[in-house]
């Protein structure tokens, strides 16, 4: 179930984090990179290592707003026939494995392709949480926006740097759960050395303030986020609520799976690394 004694999971995991001050981690994999077994294991090993939420990527063809890493990853499961019906079952088997939060990070084209109402009731079916749409019209996003709230699942848009206010705040209205905050602008993917700031750092607490002032949502920042200093750097000097780690964990997974090695092991040792960044300085 998407939710336990009525309240949404997601909502559920950052009420406690705030009553306690602490941060959340948002680790995101790729369903079927390198494997769908991979995965999997995945999701059932990352509560143990610092996560809290967990988004998993449905493989689309067109990531338009995804680095060449995560494009690749996902490229790569579509061509070994990972499909959304074989992702939603795949989550069913971890749900009762792992009471992490998961949320399906998934194209408009997959939603609408399949019907709002029934992917929405297929997720929360599944154990999903919630969903974050990147590529969805507000315009749509709006109309589709009913269908998750009645399946019990957040709906999760994005916010870039270079989005206008006026639009900011039409966003923020119909996301629930929490807001998605591009660190900076581009495609996905790890920055500069393990030890910088994230890109664009010195307004990026400047935004979260501006966040603020429309939304009492958890803000979640991601997009070049790859090492413990930079989740410290996002979570406690920017202010964000949870550090979303993408692409730097996808290369690791596939980096050991393509060396022989374990990759639920790589992305449980990553993850403990970038954990400690929860911690403050």
């Amino acid at each position: 179930m998407s939710a336990t004694q009525g309240v949404n999971r997601i909502e559920g995991i950052f009420d406690r984090l705030r009553s306690e001050r602490g941060k959340a981690l948002m680790p995101f994999v790729c369903a079927g990179s390198p494997t769908m077994e991979a995965t999997a294991g995945t999701l059932e090993t990352l509560g143990g290592c610092g996560a809290s939420i967990v988004e998993v990527g449905i493989p689309f063809s067109d990531p338009i707003a995804d680095g060449p890493t995560i494009a690749s990853a996902m490229h790569r499961a579509l061509t070994e026939g990972v499909t959304p019906r074989g992702v939603l079952e795949m989550v069913g088997k971890v749900r009762q494995k792992t009471e992490l939060g998961l949320v399906a990070m998934v194209s408009v084209s997959i939603v609408g392709r399949i019907g709002a109402e029934r992917f929405a009731k297929e997720c929360a079916e599944a154990g999903f949480d919630g969903v974050i749409l990147p590529d969805v019209p507000g315009e749509e996003a709006g109309a589709m926006a009913p269908a998750f709230r009645d399946a019990g699942l957040t709906m999760t848009l994005l916010v870039a740097p270079t989005t206008k206010r006026e639009r900011v705040e039409r966003i923020v209205s119909m996301c629930s759960g929490f807001v998605y905050v591009l660190a900076r602008v581009g495609i996905t993917g790890e920055s500069g050395g393990r030890g910088d700031a994230p890109p664009e750092s010195v307004s990026l607490a400047s935004r979260m303030a501006m966040l603020r002032e429309m939304t009492d949502l958890p803000l979640a920042c991601g997009f070049g986020i790859g090492s413990a200093e930079q989740v410290r750097a996002v979570v406690h000097e920017a202010g964000a609520d949870a550090a979303i780690v993408g692409s730097a964990l996808v290369k690791r997974m596939l980096e050991a799976h393509d060396a022989g090695e374990d990759s639920v092991e790589a992305a449980g040792r990553f993850v403990r690394e970038l954990s400690a960044g929860l911690r403050g300085g």
